[in-house]
């Protein structure tokens, strides 16, 4: 640690970090955790050694290091919706901030069940953050709005991240800028004007716009413009048109309808008629505060949904206000005097949302004074709104004597709440192997399905809960059951998440390793798509069929090339899969490794005899996608592995189009050093160098003319490079071209 940033804990004393902006690699503990991977860098979970605090380190390209600076300063500023950051980090380049367990809302909104309250929540605090940095002189613009950058702790409450990472006047013209964005697939979430020859930099109604979409995402829990490639999202937002309203679900609260009117605002075509973030959040505060509920207790890693509410005895807006009343004695657990002032007329006294004296007493956590309540005839399967029975929410705060006293007075195991979630199904959530053993003892029924038709066993298989597996499975006489909405059977479930010892007891027990679900992905689809390869290979040595392909005819082979899981690659060729296998698209895994810019996953491809020159949709080989995305690593891989420069497809474009029309300058170099034909023109007879004119792009045009680019080609509508150079009014490339 240097010498200036020696004073480590007076500025986490005082909360200033001013005096520790660097970190050393040593400042660190050794045992680095992977938690994400990107395109433009990995984020690690570490602990620094003074504060013994676990924090996130966002590594990122020397490009970005400077923009990391201004993130660092900017992230001084606390504020409750953004992420704090402690400081930078030269060796990696990286940001040190702090670490949230709970991810990212893009992961969040597959993996949950949202409530409507907690859906406002998110939006509303998404709006505070924002307003805050656009409260800025001058105002902070995020221009990298998605829901990977909305990142959540413990209670899902919503952090910013990636903020100041993106500044326009770093690139040289919008589609420069477009280009950047696609990268970081954040295409989704650029508005309209961005897509317009309007020279304007973006302002703040830019972010406003991408948080509608964002807000379409949560509203709905769906992906926008799933399934539609980056141009017809280019044109269908261009002209005007939104995702579908008609997505969100039609049982909602009427309130719901007031943040969709605040959403179309939000997205409306015209920048100039989109609210302001300082009038936004003020709406979807009232909104919020309408579906506002209480903290929900935290307990085991919930990935599916966190139950709507879990009773707090601390908050209750009907409690009586005199503190001497039964319920404030609950409150400040003096329970030698609420079992001395308990008469039995209290016992049917109902609180916010029918929650009984019975249900604030066991949230208590006093089992003498639950015993006391149901000697006075409390009903011991009374249940609240939402359908907490005394037993769930026993279950819930874990409070082992009192749920067992429950269920000796005739509590009913099998009682669901409105969900259909039965005391098993939150036991089994929570990671409760002591609750779920009493439970089943007690009659619970083992398969019971919650409204989505997920059982106990695909919670335990979801979240990791090895010992209740171990537990039901006994108690199941098949393990096969799909839940609804995916038709995922807790193998499925298993394999998603990587639970090896899950997934061997489940197939011990007869669980089918080719199942389908409702996409017809098998088990080793889902478990190629996560890279879980230890996985993969117990289904492959059970029998799993490799060839088995989706709805879109991808293969296991096609997942992993695509995330670029060279291991699970690797896996599925030495087993016999053929490497040149095709979706319904024409697609090869080499194609889709090339598309993502996976180099490692295209050599084992290459080893096994997958095709480097093998055409695609519309005639593309694997390396006209490479050079279409700017994946110069993939080029140099390919180049080197024989895939021809000037193989063109239908419409007569060879690489070497694609590389100066997508304004990549070192995949250009590497084509003409592996002797592409800089004189090639396509169906409309347009030359390389006809392109990079098009695009100004002046080095590109330099070496096109180094190189022996012919300037007197003429494309169908009769012009040469000089004629659209003069056109465009480039003066710098008519100079070069006249000279």
């Amino acid at each position: 640690m240097t010498e200036d940033n020696s004073s480590v804990k007076d500025s986490f004393r005082d909360g200033s970090l001013e005096r520790f902006t660097h970190f050393k690699k040593d400042d660190f503990e050794n045992d680095w955790e992977k938690v994400v991977e990107r395109k433009f860098g990995r984020v690690y979970k570490v602990k620094l050694k003074v504060w013994r605090e676990t924090c996130a380190l966002k590594t990122t390209t020397n490009d970005d290091y400077r923009n990391m600076i201004e993130m660092s300063k900017i992230g001084r500023m606390k504020f409750n919706y953004l992420i704090s950051i402690y400081g930078i980090s030269k060796d990696p380049p990286a940001l040190v901030m702090e670490y949230m367990r709970k991810g990212s809302l893009d992961n969040l909104l597959s993996s949950h069940f949202l409530t409507w309250p907690k859906k406002f929540q998110m939006i509303h605090e998404m709006t505070m953050g924002m307003n805050f940095l656009h409260s800025m002189k001058p105002p902070i613009l995020h221009l990298n709005l998605k829901p990977a950058n909305i990142l959540l702790d413990d209670h899902l409450h919503v952090k910013i991240s990636d903020f100041g990472l993106i500044k326009w006047e770093e690139f040289s013209c919008k589609t420069e800028f477009i280009e950047h964005l696609t990268a970081r697939g954040n295409i989704n979430y650029v508005p309209p004007e961005t897509f317009t020859q309007n020279p304007e930099p973006p302002g703040t109604m830019y972010d406003v716009y991408s948080i509608s979409i964002i807000m379409w995402e949560i509203l709905t829990q769906q992906r926008s413009y799933q399934g539609l490639t980056m141009t017809e999202i280019l044109i269908k937002v261009s002209s005007g048109k939104r995702p579908g309203i008609e997505k969100i679900p039609e049982v909602k609260p009427p309130e719901c309808e007031d943040m969709i009117g605040v959403m179309q605002q939000c997205w409306h075509q015209d920048c100039s008629r989109r609210p302001a973030f300082c009038e936004i959040v003020r709406v979807t505060e009232v909104l919020s505060e309408v579906l506002k509920i209480p903290e929900t207790v935290s307990g085991g890693e919930i990935r599916k949904r966190l139950p709507e509410q879990v009773l707090n005895p601390k908050k209750t807006a009907d409690a009586v206000s005199d503190d001497s009343s039964i319920h404030s004695l609950l409150m400040r657990k003096d329970f030698e005097s609420f079992r001395n002032v308990l008469r039995k007329e209290h016992v049917s006294t109902l609180f916010q949302d029918n929650n009984t004296l019975l249900h604030h007493t066991v949230a208590s956590g006093d089992k003498e004074s639950v015993r006391m309540v149901l000697d006075l005839g409390a009903s011991v399967n009374c249940q609240s709104v939402k359908g907490y029975t005394p037993l769930i929410v026993a279950v819930l705060h874990k409070f082992y004597d009192i749920y067992s006293l429950l269920i000796e007075r005739g509590a009913d195991v099998n009682l669901s709440d409105g969900d259909q979630w039965t005391a098993l199904h939150f036991a089994v959530q929570t990671g409760d192997d002591r609750a779920a053993r009493l439970l089943l003892e007690y009659k619970a029924r083992a398969d019971a399905k919650e409204k989505d038709g997920w059982t106990p066993l695909h919670l335990a298989a979801q979240n990791g809960h090895e010992n209740i597996v171990r537990i039901l499975l006994p108690r199941l006489d098949g393990v096969h059951e799909q839940e609804h909405q995916s038709g995922r059977t807790p193998l499925h479930v298993a394999c998603i998440y990587g639970h090896l010892e899950i997934v061997k007891l489940l197939l011990k027990k007869g669980a089918d390793v080719n199942k389908q679900d409702n996409l017809q992905s098998s088990s080793l689809h889902l478990a190629a798509d996560e890279g879980h390869f230890r996985v993969a290979r117990l289904l492959v040595n059970s029998g799993a069929d490799l060839k088995t392909v989706d709805k879109q005819s991808y293969s296991p082979l096609h997942f992993a090339a695509l995330k670029g899981h060279t291991g699970i690659c690797r896996l599925l060729l030495n087993n016999g899969l053929d490497p040149n296998i095709r979706t319904y698209q024409n697609w090869t895994a080499m194609h889709l490794a090339a598309l993502k810019g996976h180099p490692e996953t295209i050599l084992v491809l290459e080893e096994h005899h997958g095709l480097v020159n093998v055409q695609g949709k519309d005639g593309w080989t694997p390396l006209h996608l490479a050079c279409h995305h700017g994946q110069e690593g993939v080029v140099t891989v390919l180049l080197t592995a024989g895939a021809d420069p000037n193989l063109a497809e239908d419409n007569g474009w060879t690489p070497l189009h694609i590389a100066c029309n997508s304004s990549c300058f070192p995949s250009v170099l590497l084509l003409i050093s592996h002797q592409a034909n800089v004189n090639a023109q396509n169906n409309s007879q347009s030359t390389p160098l006809h392109l990079a004119v098009q695009l100004s792009n002046i080095p590109i045009i330099k070496a096109l003319l180094m190189n022996n680019a012919q300037r007197g080609i003429k494309d169908s509508k009769g012009c040469t490079a000089l004629t659209l150079a003069q056109r465009c009014n480039n003066t710098e490339a008519v100079e070069l071209l006249d000279s």
